[in-house]
């Protein structure tokens, strides 16, 4: 085939993409906050949580992070995010289930999270809500969708929230605008690798 039929069919390939494309985006006229969440065994659903909170500074909204389970302030994360004066960053985990053995205790301390969460989810002025590591909460029993869900719901219309964590539950990926499953096919720990600062933390 001589170059310029290649080049042809590759030209007419590429208008009639461009015109689905563009029918696509002009029939998403709905603007309205949207419920994104990020689940699966893989690494990176924090991280990809993370990324949306760079972009939305630079749209120079006003954010919100509230951190299940995790309990360390040493990521790298928190400390480029705590310089910015639009990000409110809260650590709020007692750390990983196996580690603290005190469901009661773990409970508390996840309901205690909530009430802060809620704080964003009825204040106007926030733009995103990140709730990084929330489906354990779910998971363990500690709250339940009935009361989750309709908060999420009534949140300010143009208000994002993100939700982060392994088995997010069927209600919460029914009611959501987006889900990402991250899907594990290698991980360097398995192969004896500690956890590195600046990947892991």
């Amino acid at each position: 085939m001589a170059d310029t039929d290649r080049d042809a069919r590759h030209k007419a390939r590429m208008q009639r993409k461009k015109a689905v494309v563009d029918a696509s985006i002009a029939a998403a006229d709905e603007e309205r906050g949207l419920l994104l969440v990020n689940t699966g065994t893989g690494k990176g659903k924090s991280s990809a949580a993370f990324g949306v909170l760079a972009r939305a500074l630079g749209h120079g909204m006003k954010c919100a992070v509230v951190q299940f389970i995790k309990n360390r302030s040493d990521t790298g994360e928190e400390a480029f995010f705590r310089n910015s004066p639009n990000v409110t960053w809260h650590v709020m985990g007692d750390g990983f289930t196996w580690e603290t053995q005190d469901n009661a205790k773990d409970m508390a301390t996840a309901r205690a999270a909530w009430e802060q969460v809620l704080v964003y989810l009825r204040d106007p002025a926030i733009g995103l809500v990140i709730l990084d590591e929330f489906t354990y909460t779910l998971k363990y029993g500690w709250l339940t969708l009935d009361e989750v869900l309709p908060e999420i719901d009534a949140r300010p219309a143009m208000q994002h929230v993100i939700i982060t964590g392994r088995a997010a539950p069927d209600g919460l990926l029914e009611i959501a605008d987006t889900v990402t499953e991250m899907t594990l096919l290698k991980h360097a720990y398995q192969a004896g690798v500690k956890a590195m600062p600046g990947i892991e933390w």
